[in-house]
């Protein structure tokens, strides 16, 4: 394990913001991390000052001289014409087989190879960036964002690719999910300092989670000692008797500290106005084509949404799941064929451009007002502006010096606010943390309209969606299976055991079957399977490792026990009888989980 990169003291403001302030870490070759924080807490910053494109206003970045670093280029650098082995090419001086190996393991083969680059929808265009990227042979990787704007397929390929690397890198990303399956470290940007943990993602949010609830009990002991202690004081520092006592507790008084939580992570949570709940079809579509003046996108679209439904339009990018929402919400004409929504129902569309149309004099406040439907309050306009993180004074900030990102979720706040019975929406989890998010998803599962959205956030799409309508090939159709079902047939289209022109399995039945035939599980049963063993498997080694934590930590005090018995330490031996209450805890759960095991594997 060699260390590549060492931050140390960085710091970095614009105006009067400081973002990083004396930051410290290092990195290794080893280590997968995964770089979280709140929007705007400097982690794109972090990623710029690595990359070199940006300089801390004062501290050290040390790189090893073995350091191969790479990052994935946000500018687009094909000439017109240049194909994509002409591409890879001449930006990485590499040999054609070499180019040619590298870009097929992001599935770009045979004639795709001669194709223009910029003819290729969006997420093959950067999975070209990133077969660029890879042919350097870098040790060290970073990615801002690599998830955003990226079709499922592509997020796959990129999973796979990661896993295999023989290197570190420093990955930030919303997409919890992608996350999990791709980091072993992970680094929080907060208050202007690094926290580098040794875990995933959900190991550390079951970390801060840990010493919140630790800070908050040792300060509630605290401030009960303190009620003592001051009550003490008024009662007796007035008579001349125990005026010297007093003096004495006030100065244990001044001496009782709290920890301080700073700006701990506040549960986010979305309230959308209510809508009436009505039976019937939101949308029918009949044999309805979709595209440009120029091209057809798809044809033959034959779909009914029920009310209430919450659908997920899925499939790579440059299928045309833009298209087809632009299609229904009127922004593009059909090219042939129907739709009709049903009788009354207002729809609300967001777009990630729809910003644009924002009025720059506005605040925020006048604006989410201004979108809010009658009957929503003073106080509603201000919560719903603080989930999406604008609070107090910021509501006053004015559309004009707002960020791109910022602007979204002003957008996408008066979007919700507007009482509308069908949201479509495109991408909306793009410039939301991970708390804004998940709390979307509450909020969208919770409500009684209709719900038509695109995204590629598996934890946001599993949380929301009821049905999915996938655009593949010129042709928009109900996917017969779960999520899961979807998914998994992705990621065997990824590791080449089905080709991209294999249907998906269909979902089994939900009827029961009939009595004495055999049900075969299907593949995302059994993937399902191997998803429930593998985290039974690491949640009994994480009980593993605090077992034999605690049993080292219990006959380090024994030892110092009978090493010296004359001694006698309060501390020490409250101490000892909470290790061996968390040993018993965890050999509990040990055998709990291996139970739970041994049945799912049976």
């Amino acid at each position: 394990m060699a260390v590549l990169l060492q931050i140390n003291k960085i710091h970095k403001a614009y105006g009067a913001v400081m973002l990083l302030d004396e930051a410290a870490a290092s990195f290794s070759d080893d280590q997968k991390i995964g770089v979280i924080g709140r929007n705007g807490a400097g982690k794109s910053t972090l990623c710029r000052i690595i990359t070199g494109h940006e300089a801390p206003d004062s501290g050290t970045l040390t790189r090893n001289a073995s350091l191969r670093l790479s990052y994935l280029e946000q500018h687009d650098a094909f000439r017109p014409g240049e194909s994509v082995l002409e591409f890879l090419m001449r930006t990485t001086a590499r040999e054609h087989w070499e180019c040619a190996q590298m870009a097929a393991a992001f599935q770009l083969k045979n004639e795709t190879l001669d194709q223009a680059v910029r003819s290729l929808p969006g997420g093959f265009q950067t999975r070209v960036k990133l077969a660029a990227m890879l042919l350097g042979d870098p040790n060290f990787l970073v990615l801002d964002e690599p998830s955003n704007y990226l079709d499922l397929s592509t997020l796959i390929l990129l999973e796979n690719f990661l896993l295999n690397f023989n290197g570190g890198y420093l990955i930030v990303s919303h997409d919890r999910e992608f996350l999990k399956r791709t980091c072993d470290h992970t680094l929080e940007v907060e208050n202007g300092q690094l926290t580098l943990y040794p875990g995933d993602i959900e190991e550390y949010f079951e970390f801060k989670e840990d010493q919140t609830a630790q800070t908050q009990a040792y300060n509630r002991g605290i401030e009960k000692r303190r009620d003592q202690l001051q009550a003490f004081v008024d009662r007796f520092r007035a008579k001349a008797s125990t005026a010297k006592r007093a003096q004495s507790k006030m100065k244990q008084l001044a001496r009782l500290k709290t920890i301080e939580i700073a700006h701990p992570m506040s549960t986010v949570r979305i309230h959308i106005p209510p809508v009436e709940a009505k039976g019937g079809v939101a949308l029918s579509c009949e044999d309805l084509a979709i595209g440009y003046p120029e091209k057809e996108v798809a044809r033959h679209i034959d779909v009914e949404i029920e009310r209430g439904s919450r659908v997920a339009v899925l499939g790579n990018n440059g299928e045309g799941k833009t298209t087809f929402l632009k299609t229904v919400t009127g922004g593009l004409s059909p090219k042939a064929g129907t739709f009709r929504w049903g009788t009354g129902l207002r729809t609300a569309y967001y777009a990630q451009h729809v910003f644009s149309m924002l009025e720059p004099e506005d605040d925020i406040y006048t604006h989410l007002s201004r979108e809010a439907a009658s009957g929503v309050n003073h106080q509603d306009v201000l919560d719903m502006a603080g989930s999406f993180l604008f609070k107090g004074d910021d509501v006053k900030k004015k559309v004009k010096v707002l960020s791109g990102g910022e602007r979204a979720r002003l957008v996408l706040a008066g979007l919700l606010l507007s009482k509308r019975h069908v949201l479509l929406l495109d991408e909306p989890t793009n410039h939301l943390d991970f708390e804004t998010v998940e709390a979307l998803g509450h909020a969208l599962k919770s409500f009684k309209g209709t719900v038509i959205f695109i995204s590629h956030d598996r934890t946001f799409v599993n949380l929301v969606a009821t049905s999915i309508l996938e655009i593949k090939k010129g042709r928009v159709r109900h996917y017969p299976g779960a999520y899961e079902d979807y998914v998994y047939h992705l990621e065997q289209v990824a590791r080449g055991e089905l080709t991209e022109s294999d249907e998906a399995p269909a979902a089994p039945s939900a009827k029961a079957s009939p009595a004495g035939t055999e049900v075969k599980e299907t593949p995302a049963q059994k993937n399902m399977q191997k998803i429930a063993l593998s985290q039974l498997k690491k949640a009994i080694d994480k009980a593993e490792r605090r077992m034999h934590h605690h049993t080292e930590e219990r006959a380090k005090l024994l030892e110092e026990i009978s090493g010296n018995p004359l001694h006698y330490s309060k501390e020490r031996n409250i101490r000892l009888k909470e290790v061996q209450i968390q040993i018993e805890k965890a050999e509990a759960e040990w055998c709990s989980l291996q139970s739970k095991m041994d049945k799912l594997q049976k």
